[in-house]
This record gives C-alpha cells, structure tokens and sequence, in this order.
C-alpha cells in the first residue's frame, strides 16, 4: 500500500502506539466485561409481581408495566396473572428488556474507534513523506472502511444494539419519567457518548455508531453519482429531527396522548436491527428505508430521525478538533463542497455558526488546490501561508 510507505518514522510510531492502546483499551473493557453479572430472566412466573420481577431485570416497576402493555400506575404488588398477563408475554417483555442489558464491552470499542480516528485524522491521513503532486495517497478510505466495519460487525451484531448514541440520549429522559431506576447511571452513559463528540468533531457518529457506519457503507457504493450530487437542504432535515425530538419528549412526559410513558423512538429503533428484534412492522421500515434511501441520501436516518445526531450537532461548535478552513489561503472554488455529502464543508467555508452536520467522513481533506482545509484542534496555531503545519519537515518529493 504506497500510502503506507509514505509515511515519515515520527507517523510510524502514532500509528504502531495508537494500535497498541486501542488493544489495551479493548483488553481492559473484555476483562471487565468478563468479570460483570447479567440479570436472567429464565425463571419468573405470572404468579410473581412487578415488584418482585423488576428488581432482577433491573429496571423500575414502571419500565416492566410499560413492556407488558400496562399503565405505568398499574399495582406493582399484585400477580401478574391477576392483572390479566400471560406467560408467553411474560416471556417475551422479559427478553425484550434483557437485550437492552448494555454490554460494557461496547463503551471500551467506541473509545478504541474514536482514538483511532482521530489520530488518523489528525495525525496520519497526510502522509509525510509524500508530496503536494501526491494528493492521491492523502486520506485513503481503506483505514475509514476498516472502522466502518467494525462498529457494524463487533459494536452491532457482535455486542448487541445496546449501548448506542441513539438510546443514550432516549434514555436519560427515559430514566426522568421512572422508566429506569437510575437516572444518573442514564447522564453517565449519554456523558459518555457526548465527550466522544467533543473531543473529535462527531466522531462517535461518523467512526464509531454501528447504524451509522452500515449507513456510511451502503452510501459509499458507487451508486447513483448524479443522484448523490443533491443534497437535502440542512434547514429542512435538522427541522425535521429537531421537531421529532420534540414531539417524542411531549409522548414522553404525558403532555400530548395523556399516557406517561410512551416512547416513540421505541418504534423506529433501527438498532434493533443488530438484535434481530422486529417486533413491530414500523422497525423493518425504518431499517429498510433507512438502506434503500441511503444508496443516494448520505445517512437518512441521522439526518432526519436520530436524537443523538441533533445534540452532537450542538456540541460540534465545541468540539476540540475538527475541519477547519484557513480564510486566507481558501478562494472559495468549492472543491471541498462538491466532495462533501452534505453541506458541511460549503457552510464552514462561510463562516456559518451553526452549519450542516460534519460527520469527520475526510472527503474534503485531499480536494482542495490552495490546502486550505485541515482536521486539526482548536488550539493549533495558525499555519503560515507558505506551508504546512506540521510536527516535523516535509520532504518537497516523494520518498526514496
């Protein structure tokens, strides 16, 4: 791989260490993972209560009368089967709440992921040793595929839906309304998931979600060029996320349908796709819509529906690194707009506060002709106009 041998001794050694420390921190999170304790659900029984059941799966009273089709102020002390609930739905609300059990392993891969990528993008997508004429070798998508791949098979159908950008958000407010007996525990996962959106430009979403790399991938087929050269106007997806947020929330809290409760993303969960769980013809849906649309519409899902997509849009305008565009070396020939799938680039180009979603994809980091656009942090110095920011010299040739 000629990118590879481009690359100077200083870049060899980001690339051999931030392996090593990806390891350790998997290693780590299999350790303790091993060591962890999952509720079981094998041997409950109408005869017992709310009360006695919810304890052992781990969540309140309120989370398991939801799961049976029960309002949330139903009486937790009586039998089950006195509150007309079969075995067999039982059974099958008991399973659904155990798949939710998050793998604490998945936290330890998200980290591992989003280091990764952001020593990539800020340390090895341009190589060293490599010349300006050499743009070619400059941010290759096989290391990005490599990621993609690996949140979809190991953080999706390996580990399990849950942990997810997605459901850290839901279930914060999921935990206000009783459904989760911690409500802290909830803020610590959804911190989590927030501070790998800060420290790398949503990073989490771009390298690490598993819905979103499978997204990524279809999208990255080369399909539909002319199609994917239409962009959906960002005031128009962000609205209609944003206002989807809102009406959830409203369901949520009881506000709008009188029942506490209700949670609508439980129907348009496309995770569950990593569980095989479809219990509602809404999730095949969303899941086939979500891939079919996404041949030409670069991430419909996070585009439109996500949660999490939205909240990490607002934290991108703290985010430590990220793309940056040097005013003074851009003259706005819109290379970096045309190669992005969104309109990211053209808005931090114009200085927009609040532009369009950037999902760290590096597209528009080998494109532009006056290398006026770098993924760098927020406290690098500014670069002089004649060259390149970099830790070390820059050979003006290719490697010999």
């Amino acid at each position: 791989m000629r990118y590879l041998t481009r690359l100077s001794p200083v870049q060899w050694i980001w690339l051999i260490g931030t392996c090593a420390v990806a390891i350790v921190i998997v290693a780590f999170g299999w350790g303790r993972e091993r060591g962890a304790e999952s509720p079981s659900g094998n041997s409950f029984t109408v005869q017992a209560s709310i009360r006695e059941i919810a304890p052992e799966l781990g969540v309140t009273g309120k989370a398991l009368a939801r799961e049976l089709g029960l309002p949330l102020d139903v009486p937790k002390g009586r039998p089950l089967a006195k509150l007309g609930v079969s075995q067999d739905e039982l059974d099958h609300a008991t399973a659904h709440l155990l798949s939710h059990h998050p793998s604490g392993l998945k936290y330890y891969v998200y980290a591992a992921l989003v280091l990764f990528g952001l020593v990539f993008l800020t340390r090895l997508g341009r190589p060293r040793l490599a010349s300006d004429a050499e743009r070619d070798v400059w941010y290759p998508r096989a290391p990005y595929v490599a990621a993609l791949v690996v949140a979809v098979v190991v953080c999706g159908f390996f580990l399990g839906k849950a942990p997810n950008p997605m459901e850290g958000v839901v279930k914060v407010f999921k935990s206000m309304v009783g459904l989760y007996p911690s409500v802290t525990e909830k803020v610590l996962g959804f911190v989590f998931f927030l501070a790998l959106a800060v420290v790398g430009n949503k990073l989490i979403c771009g390298w690490g979600c598993p819905f979103g790399a499978l997204q990524e991938l279809v999208y990255s087929l080369p399909l539909f060029r002319r199609i994917k050269r239409h962009k959906v106007p960002f005031w128009i997806s962000n609205g209609i996320r944003a206002s989807l947020f809102v009406v959830v929330l409203l369901l949520l809290f009881g506000v709008v349908g009188g029942r506490e409760g209700l949670v609508l993303y439980h129907y348009i969960n496309p995770f569950n796709l990593f569980d095989l769980d479809f219990d509602y013809a809404s999730l095949v849906a969303v899941v086939a819509l979500s891939l079919g649309l996404g041949l030409a519409v670069y991430r419909p899902f996070c585009q439109f529906i996500c949660p999490f997509g939205l909240v990490s849009w607002i934290a991108e305008r703290v985010s430590l690194t990220g793309v940056h565009v040097d005013a003074e070396r851009c003259n706005e020939c819109g290379a970096c707009a045309r190669a992005c799938p969104l309109d990211a680039a053209r808005d931090k180009v114009a200085g927009k506060l609040f532009g369009a979603d950037c999902y760290s994809c590096a597209r528009c980091l080998n494109v532009c002709p006056q290398d006026a656009i770098r993924y760098e942090s927020v406290f690098a110095g500014s670069r002089p106009v004649d060259g390149p920011a970099s830790d070390e010299p820059q050979t003006a040739g290719v490697a010999q």
